[in-house]
């Protein structure tokens, strides 16, 4: 199966915002991508303050980012007052124009750094695009359909680890992966992903 990722032969470091993190380590294959994975992987600070909050409601992903991090696969990260700047403005204004801690601390760092970043949402790469053309972003699925990752997992593994993403951690797919996910896990998982469009689930 032909990679799809545009990180391939990219060595720049790569900035997770929040919901890339909760889809990395739904897959229950976080150690073996991330161990596969030639780019260095970066978490803000804000994205580990997000996850701690769930704990109260019994949700395990602050405790696999700390084990990521204390294995030394994920570097946490902190702003430095000009990135910090730059994450105010994001997460200041209109709903229409801003976006939540994680992720606005994720683009915020990435541009200070020259790192990719990370980001699931629409909204979050509508932003980007818009505001910081010269910013590279990426998604959970090129962190899976990377070439290294292909070659490394097994098909099987491979399949089992994009479905968890899909079913447990609820990652979104933007359009232009739409096509490789859906021929990845086949249309009667598909149809078990809450987190594929409609139209995509009834094919």
């Amino acid at each position: 199966m032909g990679s799809q990722s545009c990180l391939d032969g990219l060595d720049l470091p790569v900035a997770a915002d929040t919901s890339v993190v909760i889809n990395l380590i739904a897959t229950r294959h976080a150690e073996s991508i991330l161990d596969t994975l030639p780019n260095r992987v970066l978490v803000v600070s804000q994205v580990s303050t997000e996850l701690d909050c769930g704990r109260s409601r019994g949700r395990t992903n602050s405790l696999a980012l700390d084990a990521l991090a204390d294995s030394g696969r994920v570097t946490i990260v902190n702003l430095d007052q000009q990135a910090a700047g730059t994450y105010m403005d994001l997460v200041s204004g209109t709903a229409v124009q801003t976006l939540g801690d994680g992720e606005a601390a994720t683009i915020a760092y990435a541009l200070k750094h020259k790192a990719v970043a990370l980001i699931d949402e629409r909204k979050a790469n509508r932003i980007c695009s818009q505001r910081f053309p010269e910013l590279p972003t990426a998604s959970t699925v090129d962190l899976l359909s990377h070439q290294d990752v292909q070659s490394s997992l097994t098909h099987d593994t491979l399949i089992e680890a994009a479905f968890n993403a899909l079913h447990l951690g609820r990652m979104r797919v933007l359009p232009h992966h739409l096509t490789w996910v859906v021929d990845l896990i086949g249309p009667d998982r598909a149809r078990q992903c809450p987190s594929l469009p409609a139209s995509v689930r009834r094919a």
